[in-house]
Order: structure tokens, then sequence, then C-alpha cells
């Protein structure tokens, strides 16, 4: 990382824009307020403008300043005078998207706002032309091979101006920008350290370096600012990282401090509820905040997501028909009229609006992994492995691109593919019930039980979403005649299921109550192998075996044939599922230790 000697200099000698003292304290909200204001109008006069539109948010949830404590316009510098013409100029062009023409006029231009509107120039047309080339010779998923051609002269130069300590923090995010898209991540990351250094208020070189950061290891080394700005990026990283609970009481914490009408803190916390999966609690924040803000379009594609998993489709139309009416052409409005036609399982056209969406922004996520689940529905393997893969190259960090990978292969066949790719998963989700079941189900198919069966275990153990982990191991024990660990499983199954009240598929239940009514009918403990057998007359594919089973029961007790009472059976089921409520022993504790990872 680069020094702090070093970045106190840079500090001292390079930058033209004014200090801006930024502690952790939150207990001056007025200083806060000033300094976001300040910095949004600083990073507007340099194009900088999803940076100033956040801290103009932050700054409108915080109350208003009276007119005495207003901050006058930072003052202009000899060098700002003398391009001030020029910069005017150039800043029309830079707004229209007229970058070589801005880049022209200001070239030559000595101050520091001028310099960096001439380079960010200069790499917002290498990027327009790169993204113009890709959408029409090659499509979508053909993008790899394009490359912006200004990125290695602006490192050249760029570079000159680093070394000489001339770059100011905004000189420096760019610096690091550049780095990043040339794949120099370890520099890329030591000059956005420095960056937030000289210039911790400028969210959006936090928000470059939260992109680079690969795991909570590697922030522990990084030397970042004592800031309050640092709470915001660690809020943001945790989330990313899917370590939601620090996320959550970071968000508590800000907002208890006073950004309680943050727009953008509360759709955070919807999100951080949505990659937990609590889709009740997302939707509702999702819902409120619609209320708050019902023109905002950012992370509404994360919003249809949940409606989409809640088979909601009048609610998606809705936002979809809401969303067009407020910007057609917008990459989230895209993604939601997607999910929408998704759900009405027309893939094709779902697939069109994705990528749609990636003509408008080809480095947005959520498009790629979409798109890749369309094809998934379309049969299209390879297409789908390609937006997979593009996915993970836009964000490694993508655990939906990693496990869409990993069925994919499984689809194809190749356990050895998809085993990678779901361990891949699972290290980004270790939590995740559904990347443990997909790893042991690949386990099983390449006959490696054990770890077959810590995994199942293992996603029983952290909260089994789909409710089919201990299914699954029972039949893993049935197949290697465990039949007592088979039992148990089958038994903490259905305890499961009548505990949560759930509806489930009739399928896995009748499997266990018929498993389980010939295990006890083998332990000949008639009266239990009689309640399981009277369940299984409940289902179709079961009531034939059942009747069978309480016919032979019938039959031996009638010929004296006692129960038995020297085979122990793991535990019985309770009272309230016997059909004729036998008292019940007490239950006793699953006994998996052998298999637990």
């Amino acid at each position: 990382m680069a020094a702090s000697s070093s970045i106190v200099s840079v500090a001292a000698t390079a930058s033209s824009v004014p200090v801006l003292p930024s502690s952790c304290d939150f207990s001056n909200l007025r200083e806060i307020k000033k300094q976001l204001l300040l910095i949004a109008g600083l990073t507007r006069e340099r194009g900088l403008l999803h940076s100033s539109k956040w801290s103009a948010e932050l700054a409108f949830s915080l109350p208003a300043l009276p007119l005495s404590e207003l901050q006058p316009p930072p003052p202009i510098t000899e060098e700002d005078a003398q391009d001030m013409d020029a910069y005017t100029l150039a800043k029309a062009y830079f707004d229209v998207k007229e970058y070589d023409r801005a880049a022209h006029f200001l070239h030559g231009c000595n101050s520091k706002k001028a310099y960096f509107l001439y380079m960010y120039s200069r790499y917002l047309s290498g990027e327009k032309k790169k993204d113009d080339e890709t959408v029409d010779s090659l499509g979508p998923l053909e993008k790899g091979q394009v490359k912006n051609e200004a990125l290695r002269e602006l490192r050249v130069e760029l570079s000159k101006k680093h070394q000489a300590r001339e770059l100011d923090g905004f000189g420096l995010y760019l610096y690091g920008v550049v780095l990043r898209k040339l794949d120099l991540v370890k520099e890329a990351i030591d000059v956005f350290v420095e960056a937030t250094h000289v210039l911790p208020l400028h969210w959006g070189a936090w928000l470059e370096l939260c992109n680079l950061i690969t795991d909570k290891e590697m922030l522990k080394f990084l030397s970042l600012p004592d800031t309050w700005m640092k709470e915001f990026f660690l809020a943001h990283i945790y989330t990313e990282l899917q370590l939601i609970e620090e996320a959550l009481q970071k968000y508590q914490n800000l907002i208890d401090v006073g950004f309680s009408k943050s727009s953008y803190i509360v759709s955070q916390i919807a999100v951080a509820y949505h990659n937990i999966r609590d889709i009740d609690k997302a939707l509702s924040i999702f819902n409120e905040l619609r209320k708050q803000d019902p023109y905002r379009i950012e992370n509404m594609d994360t919003f249809s997501n949940l409606l989409y998993v809640r088979s909601m489709k009048s609610e998606l139309s809705y936002l979809a028909h809401n969303l067009c009416e407020i910007d057609k052409y917008r990459v989230e409005t895209c993604c939601v009229i997607g999910n929408y036609y998704s759900l009405r399982s027309q893939h094709e056209k779902a697939a069109l609006y994705f990528q749609r969406a990636l003509k408008l922004n080809p480095r947005y996520l959520g498009a790629w992994t979409l798109m890749g689940h369309e094809y998934m529905e379309m049969k299209n393997t390879s297409a789908a492995i390609q937006a997979y893969r593009h996915a993970i190259e836009v964000n490694k960090r993508d655990y939906r691109a990693w496990y869409g990978l990993g069925q994919t292969y499984e689809i194809l066949k190749m356990p050895f593919y998809c085993l990678y790719y779901y361990r891949r998963a699972h290290q980004l989700r270790p939590n995740d019930s559904r990347m443990l079941v997909a790893l042991g189900e690949c386990y099983e198919k390449l006959n490696q039980l054990v770890e077959a069966k810590k995994c199942y275990w293992r996603a029983y153990a952290v909260g089994d979403v789909e409710k089919m982990a201990l299914v699954k191991l029972a039949k893993l024990h049935e197949q290697l005649t465990e039949s007592e660990q088979a039992a148990q499983c089958y038994i903490k199954y259905i305890q499961d299921i009548y505990s949560c009240g759930e509806i489930v598929e009739h399928l896995e239940e009748s499997t266990a109550f018929r498993y389980l009514a010939q295990y006890y009918f083998k332990c000949k403990l008639w009266d239990e192998a009689s309640a399981c057998a009277q369940k299984c007359c409940a289902f179709n594919d079961t009531r034939e075996e059942g009747k069978a089973l309480l016919r032979q029961i019938l039959q031996l007790r009638n010929q004296g044939e006692t129960p038995s009472t020297e085979i122990p059976a793991p535990f019985f089921l309770p009272a309230s599922l016997s059909a004729n409520n036998t008292p019940t022993r007490r239950v006793s504790p699953l006994n998996l230790s052998s298999v637990t990872p």
C-alpha cells in the first residue's frame, strides 16, 4: 500500500481541491451536510455524476442548513481563471457526450479541474467507442475481444503525473480506474486507497475500491482513512461480501446517528434482506421505498427479482409498466420487463430485454446472470455458459453466476466441472443450503458418499431452504443400508415439516412415511408401523403399500405376535402425527456426529 508519508505529501502539494476535513465523528451532522454539499458540487463540475447524485441524496436526508451556515463556492485559483473559458466550453460539450470535442478544447490546460476533465473525456470517449463497437459488430455475447484503445496512453500520462505527485484526489481516482480496466488489480487498489486518503469524501473512489476486494481478509490489510465515509464503505462492502449481519448492523448505526431519511440506506437494507432470502422483509422495505421515492429506478431490478420469486404477476406487471413510463431505456427497466416475460414463460422475449439492457450497459451484472437463466430455460447451454462467464468477468463475487455454471455443466453431465463451480458458489455463500445440496448431489454422482453426507448434513444445519437435505441424506443412508440413520433423518424431516406447517410436495412426505412404516415393521414395533402405514394411505403413490402393511400388521397381531422390546428404534412419531394417538416415547437427538463436517 502507498506509504502514509507519501499520501500526506500528495495531499499537501497536489490538490487544488479545498481541504475537506472528514473525521469519523457523526456528532456534528451540520458539518457533514456542508461537506456533502461541497463534494456534490465538486464532483458535478468534473462530470462525476453518480458520485454527485449519491452525495446530494445523502445531504438531502439531513436537516436543512440556515442561510448563515451555507458555504460559499470554493475560491478560484489563477490557473482556474486562465482555463475558465476552455473549461466552460468543454464542460458543455462533455455534458452532451461530445467527449472528443471536449478533450480537444481542454488540451494544454494547466488547472487541476480542467486537466481531470481532459483526461476523463478521453477515457469516456474510449469507453463509448468500445461499447458502440461491441453492440454494432459483435453483439453482447462476444464482447470480450473489444478493448478501450485509450487506456494505455492514459496510463502512461497519469503514471508520470503520479510519480511527480501532481495528481489530486480526482486524478488519483481516474488513474485507479484506468489501472483496473487494464486488469492491474494490485496497483489499482493501492491508488484507490491513496485517493480515499487525499479526498475521503469522494464516494466514487470508495465504490471502485469495493469492487476490487474479494474477501474479508483482504479488507483487513487495507490502510483506510479514519473518516465517517469509511462507515458507508464498510456497510457496502459487507453487503457485497454477503456478510449481511455486519452490514445490517452498520446501516442501523447510520440510521441511529441521523441518516434515517436516506433512501440510499433504505434501499441497501432491502438489498441485504434480498441477499439472505428474507423475501417478506425485503418486499416490505421496497414497497415503503417506492412510496417515499416513486420515481426511483435504482435497485428496482432487485425488487422485481423478489416479485418473480413470489410469482406476483400483477405487481411485477405494474412495476414494469410504471418504470417504462419513467424511463424505458434504463438497464433496470429492461431487466424488470425481462423478469416479467420470464415469469410468463416467454423466455425468448425475456432474453431479448436482457440483451437490450446489455446494449445500454455491457457491464451490468444482473442482466448477464438473468440472461444466463433464460438461456438455461431455452436449453441453450452454450449461450448460458457464455452469459454466466461474462457475469463473473464483471464481478467474481456473483455467486449466482458460479451456481448457474454448475447447473449448466450438471445438465451436460460433466460432474467434475459442476463440482468446481458449485464449490466456488459455496465459498461465496457458505451458509446457503442450496449450494450445499448441489455439492452433495455432485459428490453422490462421483461416488464420494462421505463428502455427500457432510454436505447434506451441513445444509440441514445452516437452515435448509428447500427442505430437501434430510431426505437426500436419508436416501443416502438407505442406499448404504444404514437403516437406523435413514429412519432418524426421515423422522426429523417429518417433524420439521409439521412443526413449521408448510405445504410440501406429497412425494417426499409419502416416501418418508413408507420407509418408516417398513422400518418399524421390521423392528416389530406394531403401533409405530401402523401409525406410519395409515399416513401412507393418505397419498396416492403409497396408498396400496400402506393398506397391505396394515393387513400384515393386523394378521400378525391376530396370530399373537408380540411387539419387540429388544430392537431399539431411533425415536418415534409425535402424538399429533399418530393416527391412533399412541403414547410417544422421548425423542432422542439426531446422532450423525460421524458425518458432521
